[in-house]
């Protein structure tokens, strides 16, 4: 989401920043964090991340209609460089740079053929992408075009049968689930919905190599932000088994939008995260990654 309240956001940031971060609680167990920085200046606000299987590849991109791919060094499991390519623009249809208004792009899935979605706010919307020089505009569901400014569809997830799932930032009350839409055979239908929990908004997705859906959630109290990832099972017409993996306290980590989930060398589960920096100074892009301790149980390759 694109920050309008940069000021307020800064001021209360900077008084903060002596405020300790303690550890976070739930069931996934925090491995490590990066801070990527790079001298360009369209760096920055990251709102989708996609890993390959292996974790080393990735695909991010910005809320400013932009995309980046590189690959994550590691030492002992954990990230310690950043090799990227240049920062690209993601065209429209019409093969032209998007406006500010029309490119606040935010929720990033790539299906098994390679093939890139994005997902939009401003104008509420899906595109398809076979490189970034043009998108292929999927059909709008009409509710989409009911969804609130600003807070619309931000997070974008596809499964293993390519079927693509998005929902907004917020849902219109506190009390109301977030809808979760399907695109599949051409079209959007709505199979099953979130129920919301506390302050937290829906800022990314994706589904697990164990067929699990996994959401990122962000909470900004107004002197900095809050992260929560939840998991649930899957079926075609509901979603069951709600589980909270973690729930970090106030500072713990910076604005995180993207989502990745995959599984590594060891047999766990990783979830990877990115950070949205809005472009401020007292922000960073961090890549943040937690590890799934039940997930080395259950893994195909462990007895």
């Amino acid at each position: 989401m694109r920050n309008r309240t940069r000021g307020a956001i800064g001021a209360a940031l900077v008084g903060a920043l002596a405020i300790a971060a303690a550890a976070s609680g739930g069931e996934a167990r925090f491995t490590a964090s990066y801070t990527w920085r790079m001298d360009d200046p369209a760096f920055g606000g990251f709102s989708g991340i996609e890993l390959s299987e292996d974790g080393r590849r990735f695909t991010a991109i910005s809320d400013r209609a932009r995309i980046v791919t590189g690959t994550l060094e590691r030492q002992d499991g954990r990230i310690v460089a950043v090799h990227a390519g240049p920062i690209v623009p993601l065209m429209d249809e019409n093969g032209q740079r998007q406006s500010h208004a029309k490119g606040d792009s935010e929720g990033l899935a790539i299906d098994g053929t390679g093939r890139i979605f994005v997902s939009y706010e401003g104008v509420s919307r899906v595109w398809a992408y076979d490189t970034p020089e043009r998108a292929m505009p999927l059909p709008r569901a009409d509710a989409f075009k009911r969804l609130q400014n600003n807070s619309s569809l931000e997070a974008l997830a596809v499964d293993a049968k390519g079927r693509l799932y998005t929902l907004p930032e917020r849902s219109g009350e506190l009390t109301r689930p977030f809808p979760v839409w399907r695109y599949d055979d051409g079209g959007w239908t709505q199979p099953f919905e979130i129920p919301r929990r506390g302050g937290f908004l829906a800022v990314g997705a994706d589904i697990g190599p164990d067929g699990r859906f996994y959401l990122l959630e962000r909470e900004f109290t107004g002197v900095g932000f809050r992260s929560r990832v939840r998991r649930f099972d899957m079926a075609e017409d509901a979603l069951s088994g709600e589980t909270t993996l973690f729930e970090s306290h106030l500072l713990r980590h910076d604005n995180l939008e993207g989502i990745a989930v995959w599984r590594d060398e060891a047999g766990a589960i990783r979830l990877t995260m990115i950070s949205d920096d809005n472009f401020n100074f007292f922000q960073r892009t961090q890549l943040v990654e937690y590890i799934v301790p039940e997930s080395l149980a259950s893994s195909p390759d462990r007895p």
